[in-house]
C-alpha cells in the first residue's frame, strides 16, 4: 500500500493546496493530509477549524484521512509507515526550499518526498495571501475551497 502524507499548517487551505491534494490522491493508495502544530505560531484559524475545513473539503474521498501531529515530519511517517512525502512547488524559490528539507528529511529516514507543481491558475495562491485578503476585508472566496469561505 502506498501511503503518503502531505503536511502543512493549511491556514487556511487554499485552492492550490486542494490542487495539489486532488491531483496527488490519485498517486497514492491513502493520502494523510497532516496538520502540524507549531506552538511558536500565531495562527489565524484554531486546529479545530483548520481540520474541519480539510474534513468538509473531501468528506467523499475515502483516500484522504485528516490528523494533526507535532514533531518531525520523518518520525509521523515512521511511526504511521508512510514512505512518501507530497508537496506542491509554485515557484523556483519553493523548490530550493523544499528541496532542502527533502534532502534532510531522507538523510533521517527513508522517505521519499513527491513533488507536485501547481496548477498555473493556482500558482500564486498562498495562504499568507489569503490570511491578508481577510484581515484587509478583501473577496478571499476565489483563494479558498467552499467550506473555507465563510462571510
Amino acid at each position: 500500500m502506498k501511503r503518503a502524507i502531505f503536511p502543512g499548517s493549511f491556514d487556511p487551505i487554499t485552492l492550490g493546496h486542494f490542487d495539489i491534494i486532488k491531483r496527488g490522491v490519485k498517486l497514492f493508495d491513502e493520502l494523510i493530509i497532516a496538520i502540524g502544530i507549531n506552538a511558536d505560531k500565531k495562527y489565524m484559524f484554531s486546529l479545530e477549524q483548520r481540520k474541519k475545513f480539510i474534513e468538509d473539503c473531501f468528506q467523499h474521498e475515502p483516500k484522504i484521512k485528516v490528523v494533526t501531529y507535532e514533531g518531525l515530519t520523518v518520525h509521523f511517517c515512521q511511526k504511521n509507515k508512510v514512505d512518501f512525502i507530497l508537496r506542491g512547488l509554485r515557484n523556483p524559490a519553493d523548490f530550493e526550499f523544499e528541496k532542502s528539507i527533502a534532502h534532510t528529511n531522507r538523510d533521517l529516514a527513508p522517505i521519499e518526498t513527491v513533488f507536485l507543481l501547481t496548477s498555473a491558475n493556482t500558482s500564486y495562491i498562498s495562504s499568507s495571501i489569503v490570511r491578508d485578503v481577510i484581515r484587509n476585508h478583501g473577496d478571499y472566496t476565489k483563494l479558498v475551497p467552499k467550506p473555507v469561505r465563510f462571510q
